[in-house]
C-alpha cells in the first residue's frame, strides 16, 4: 500500500549533491507554483492582454453609441406608430360617429317613408269605406225608395181622379201667377 501512495504522492527526498531535483513537499511548492506560472503570463500576455483591454476600451464606446443610436430609432418608430395609430383611431371614431349618423339618418328616412305608406294606406282604405258606405246606403235607398215610391203611385192612381187632377193643377197654376206677379 505504501508503494500505491508514493506512486500518488511521491515522498520527498533531499536533492543530491550537485544534482537538480524536484521539489515534491506541497507546503513549499504551493507559493512558488503561482509565481512559477503567473510570472511569464504577465511579462509575456501584459502586452496581449493590454491590446485587448485598448480594443475592448475602443469597441465598448461605439457599441454604446450604436445601442443608443438603436434607441434613438427604435424610439423614434415608436412615436411615429404611436401618432399613425392615433390618427387610426381618431380615423375610426370618424367613421363610426358617420356609420352611427347614417344610420340614424336611414332609419329616420325609413320611418318617415313608413309613416307615409301608413298614411296613405289609411287614406286608400278610408276612401275604400265611404265608397262602400256610399254604395251601401244609395242600395238601402233603392231598395226602401223602390216599393215606397210603387206604393205612393199605386195610392195616387187610387185617389187621384181626374176632377182633383184638375183642381191640384189650378192651384199650382195659381200660385205661379201669384210669384210672377210679385216679382214685377
Amino acid at each position: 500500500m505504501r508503494d500505491a501512495i508514493d506512486s500518488v504522492i511521491p515522498t520527498y527526498r533531499p536533492p543530491t549533491a550537485g544534482g537538480f531535483a524536484p521539489n515534491t513537499n506541497p507546503s513549499e511548492t504551493n507559493l512558488i507554483n503561482p509565481g512559477v506560472v503567473l510570472a511569464p503570463l504577465v511579462y509575456l500576455g501584459g502586452g496581449v492582454s493590454s491590446n485587448l483591454l485598448n480594443n475592448r476600451e475602443r469597441t465598448i464606446p461605439s457599441t454604446i453609441r450604436d445601442a443608443e443610436d438603436r434607441y434613438k430609432e427604435a424610439t423614434d418608430r415608436l412615436d411615429q406608430a404611436r401618432t399613425r395609430l392615433q390618427r387610426a383611431k381618431v380615423r375610426a371614431d370618424e367613421i363610426r360617429i358617420n356609420g352611427l349618423s347614417r344610420m340614424q339618418r336611414e332609419e329616420q328616412d325609413l320611418a318617415n317613408s313608413a309613416d307615409g305608406d301608413s298614411k296613405r294606406l289609411e287614406d286608400s282604405k278610408n276612401a275604400t269605406i265611404r265608397f262602400e258606405e256610399q254604395k251601401a246606403i244609395e242600395q238601402v235607398r233603392q231598395q226602401v225608395s223602390q216599393p215606397a215610391l210603387k206604393r205612393a203611385l199605386k195610392a195616387l192612381n187610387i185617389r187621384l181622379s181626374d176632377e182633383l187632377h184638375l183642381h191640384i193643377t189650378e192651384h199650382h197654376t195659381g200660385l205661379l201667377k201669384d210669384v210672377v206677379r210679385n216679382n214685377r
